[in-house]
């Protein structure tokens, strides 16, 4: 239910928030929805800098955290160099936004996405909603290795505040933050066991992951494989908008890619 990536397909037309919307999901004092259209850019240099790598132009999260990285600008040149330096000849990373590659880079794997903001969600605190840490990591990527929501690694619960619901002692439901662009959070990692589908639960969380982003001053955001139509007709139905479509990649570092910068 996240942004676990689907073969690609027909891309999805690009539906930017009316202002009557972008009113709803900010109110007075909105944030600045141009950071939605690079967030992990304005994450990286922004809230997240603790949890940064950066070389110039270019961005990454630290081993462990996320495989994500990114551009100042995807279509200077000198930032996919700089990228490039960054994650080293022959390492893989994710990269969301970009649809035309630099000559000589390929993706391995790429899927459509969609972005969707809270224009109404109601945000309301979960009693059964449980704070998950580092002593949770194991049980975390256990569900995450079963209901495939994502990119999940064993240090991304440090990107924010991860909730799950458990049943007779088993973690069965979770969700949590990952980019944090300014005055914005991204819900991420949603998912639920197989077992226990069909009970709520993770709209649940959803709600409670979005009062505490609230309660900061924040408006939530997500993302979602563009496939997963059952997904983003719950966001939606819960008041999520649709803000814009989004490729998400899987990319290696070519070999020369660095020295053909000298």
């Amino acid at each position: 239910m996240s942004t676990s990536l689907q073969p690609p397909h027909e891309p999805l037309p690009q539906e930017p928030l009316s202002q009557e919307s972008a009113g709803r999901a900010a109110g007075a004092g909105a944030p600045d929805t141009a950071l939605l259209d690079n967030p992990a850019w304005a994450a990286l240099t922004g809230p997240h800098r603790h949890l940064a790598d950066i070389n110039g132009a270019a961005a990454r999260y630290q081993q462990d955290v996320s495989p994500f990285v990114a551009l100042a600008d995807i279509e200077d040149p000198r930032s996919w160099a700089d990228l490039a330096e960054l994650v080293g000849p022959g390492n893989s990373f994710a990269l969301a936004g970009v649809r035309d590659l630099p000559e000589g880079w390929s993706t391995g794997q790429s899927g459509q996405g969609v972005q969707m903001v809270a224009t109404s969600l109601r945000a309301e605190p979960d009693t059964e909603a449980l704070r998950l840490g580092p002593q949770d990591v194991p049980e975390m990527l256990d569900l995450v290795s079963r209901a495939q929501p994502g990119p999940f690694l064993p240090r991304t619960v440090e990107m924010g505040a991860y909730y799950g619901i458990r049943r007779d002692g088993k973690l069965v439901a979770m969700a949590g933050e990952r980019l944090r662009p300014p005055g914005w959070t991204e819900i991420s990692a949603v998912c639920t066991d197989a077992d226990h589908r069909g009970q709520g639960l993770a709209t649940r969380l959803v709600r409670h992951v979005a009062a505490g982003i609230r309660d900061r001053g924040d408006t939530p955001f997500l993302h979602a494989a563009a496939v997963n139509t059952g997904a983003i007709r719950l966001y939606e139905s819960i008041g999520f908008t649709l803000r814009r479509s989004t490729l998400f990649h899987f990319l290696r570092v070519p070999d020369n890619a660095v020295r053909d910068r000298a």
